[in-house]
């Protein structure tokens, strides 16, 4: 492969789900532009290099890259992290909206400080990053794709956390909405839900003690790995899903519940 795809933007890059999002990405022929905190700039160095280098990739595309670490809830560091891409790389043409964080609480001692950190981190980056991607995009005539980060915990809520759940289910929303004003535009919006996928946010989220009765409850009886999310996103990023808008299209797995 000798010519880019486009570009693509994935924050939360430095590890998890996110990083697997942006090596598949650059292995489907996309040039990559990594987000995460400024604290994770070296982390971002290090698999922006390796990329290039073609280390974790499969194939003959060597992706362009470059790092635009800023804390995406703010509204100046979003606006920067485009501007920088598009500079660095030449367009935007799929916005991965995957940053996220959670912690287990209880809405009888959760504060409302603990509740706008995660509202402000999952659900205001995530509509910061659909509006400012979407500027970009109408900007350039040509269409795009935005994804983001749901959750099945987006679609039926359970005792990991209240504003967690909410955020989740504000991106549906948001997802829902800005397909409806964008696709005149040429552009969809989706957002992926998966469930318990082994990540170091898994591993904050749930107590060893508790993970065994987590992975039992599925019904496959296993966590699922972030290569899996990378392959849904490496599809509603191609041309083929032009037709697919406003959906979450990871399913809730069923949980066994007459163990």
């Amino acid at each position: 492969m000798s010519q880019t795809k486009g570009v693509a933007i994935v924050t939360g890059s430095a590890q998890g789900i996110g990083r697997a999002i942006a090596i598949r990405l650059a292995q489907d022929g996309f040039d990559v532009a990594l987000n995460d905190l400024p604290a994770k700039k070296a982390v971002l160095e290090d698999l922006a290099a390796e990329l290039e280098r073609g280390g974790e990739l499969e194939g003959s595309y060597h992706p362009k890259t470059c790092v635009v670490a800023g804390d995406v809830s703010k509204e100046d560091e979003v606006k920067n992290m485009i501007d920088t891409a598009v500079d660095v790389l030449g367009s935007l043409d799929v916005m991965v909206a995957n940053a996220g964080i959670g912690l287990p609480s209880d809405i009888l001692t959760e504060t409302v400080e603990g509740w706008e950190r995660i509202m402000q981190t999952n659900a205001t980056s995530a509509f910061l990053c659909y509006k400012y991607a979407a500027v970009q995009m109408v900007e350039q005539g040509r269409g795009g794709r935005i994804i983001g980060a749901s959750s099945t915990l987006g679609k039926q809520g359970k005792i990991s956390s209240p504003e967690f759940d909410a955020s989740k289910f504000a991106i549906r929303g948001l997802t829902q909405a800005a397909a409806l004003q964008l696709g005149r535009h040429g552009i969809t919006v989706n957002s992926y839900g998966p469930g318990a996928i082994d990540t170091p946010m898994l591993a904050i989220g749930i107590p060893d003690d508790k993970m065994l009765e987590v992975i039992d409850a599925s019904a496959v009886g296993y966590l699922g790995q972030p290569e899996d999310v990378a392959s849904i996103v490496s599809y509603l990023a191609s041309k083929e899903a032009h037709f697919i808008t406003g959906k979450l299209p990871i399913e809730p797995v069923p949980t066994r519940t007459n163990r």
